[in-house]
């Protein structure tokens, strides 16, 4: 059994659903099909959610119906049949019914998350129904009947296993399964989900729990490409990237593939294919435990990153010192991107502004704490690239007008990461583009 993940833009359109069940029937394999919501729907819900929690209630009402009309229209552009329309109209009206007796509720952060639910709710429910339309046989799973997380909001896979074992079983004469990405349970058994991307997670988490053949994300892009096309006019895909690899390269801003979606797979060893739904034909990235080959795969940037330095000619060489620094963080639940160390100082970087006041305030009694945001990691990742001479040498020679904040080289042999203001991402990415690939 295999699991096939579309995302929203890959079902934002009637004829991109219409496409997606031509993928999916392709072979006989059973599968699960993992459905994001619609494109743009989750971005309507999280503006709905605002306007709510601010007092807005006209406006809300408002987004609510420029939203119902989107999915009226989309259903006359899906299915055919009377029976059916009438079905999906059912379906829509039922949600957007939730949506509008909200209005009537005090806001409240589980109800958020209630509203957030609906656009997977929404496109596997009328995906459902087109293929009841097409005459293909199928089971709709509710994914809030088997993935959930824990009070750390973390996937409790043995569950997820155990209950999506036991629903595949009461269908054994079926080959084909639909359910919900993103949406959850959490520890109190309230709806819930995994984070924006979250779609990429829950396909992993469900070929980890089967034991999948093979995991398939499926988008709109010919798999994870060398560089950031939006900043660089030539990029080529990858054929083949490790686990380890693609693990770097979502972490580091790669856009095409959720950072969690690598471990489950990586543990229960199931390969991962980032595939086009727009170009099926095309061979796209396979991920797996081998890397292929060795040398500078492709290079990515995470924005929005904040250095924070602590100088203390006191206390950096005092016994625990680095500890003490790094439970600030832990307390806050905080991740540390780089870092890097000095006799007298130590800097390390943060992607969330969430909690900084705080953090800072924890840190001062450690010395002269300084804070520089608005910049940009960008990570070169490749096959043992750290053991490679020459690497090093070509990215410092491409990367001589740019002014380098932080070096992250060492940590792992397959990254090496640069901190730079946010201003040279594009000259940074389209330079290292030339110096390391060839390409311009």
């Amino acid at each position: 059994m295999k699991v096939m993940k579309f995302g929203g833009t890959s079902v934002g359109k009637p004829e991109r659903m219409r496409q997606v069940s031509q993928l999916i029937t392709r072979d006989t394999e059973p599968k699960i099909v993992v459905l994001s919501a619609l494109s743009g729907t989750t971005n309507a819900l999280v503006e709905i959610g605002q306007s709510i929690a601010g007092g807005d209630r006209e406006q809300a009402r408002q987004q609510i119906a420029r939203l119902d009309a989107h999915y009226q229209e989309f259903i006359r552009g899906l299915v055919k049949r009377d029976k059916t329309i009438a079905k999906a109209k059912a379906v829509v009206a039922e949600h957007f019914e939730f949506l509008t007796i909200i209005l009537k509720i005090s806001f409240s952060e589980a109800l958020n998350k209630d509203i957030l639910a609906q656009g997977e709710l929404l496109s596997t429910k009328l995906f459902s129904l087109f293929l009841e339309d097409s005459g293909i046989d199928h089971v709709l799973l509710p994914a809030l009947e088997f993935m959930s997380i824990d009070a750390h909001d973390e996937p409790r896979i043995n569950s997820i296993k155990t209950k999506l074992g036991q629903l595949l079983e009461q269908h054994k004469d079926k080959n084909l399964f639909i359910t919900q990405g993103y949406i959850c349970r959490n520890a109190r058994g309230e709806v819930d989900n995994l984070k924006r991307g979250g779609s990429d997670y829950s396909a992993s988490l469900i070929a980890a729990a089967i034991n999948a053949s093979v995991c398939e994300i499926w988008t709109d892009i010919d798999g994870m490409h060398n560089n950031d096309p939006r900043m660089v006019k030539k990029t080529r895909p990858i054929e083949q990237l490790s686990f380890e690899e693609a693990a770097e390269l979502a972490y580091f801003g790669a856009k095409i593939l959720h950072p969690a979606s690598i471990w489950p797979a990586q543990f229960y060893k199931v390969p991962v294919k980032l595939l086009n739904t727009m170009q099926p034909e095309a061979k796209g990235t396979l991920i797996t435990e081998e890397a292929g080959s060795d040398g500078v795969k492709a290079i990515a940037a995470k924005d929005g990153i904040i250095a924070i330095n602590i100088r203390s000619s006191r206390m950096l060489l005092a016994y625990g010192f680095l500890r003490k620094i790094f439970e600030v963080f832990e307390k806050y639940r905080t991740p540390i991107d780089m870092i890097t160390t000095s006799e007298v100082a130590v800097s390390v970087t943060i992607d969330s502004a969430t909690d900084l006041k705080s953090i800072l305030k924890e840190l001062e009694p450690f010395g002269t704490v300084e804070v520089e945001e608005n910049y940009t990691i960008v990570s070169i990742v490749g096959n043992e690239i750290t053991r490679t001479p020459e690497v090093l040498s070509k990215l410092f020679e491409a990367l001589v007008p740019v002014p380098i904040r932080m070096v992250s080289y060492g940590g792992s042999k397959h990254n090496v990461s640069l901190l730079i203001p946010f201003a040279n991402k594009t000259q940074t990415l389209q330079l290292l583009n030339k110096g390391l690939f060839g390409l311009e």
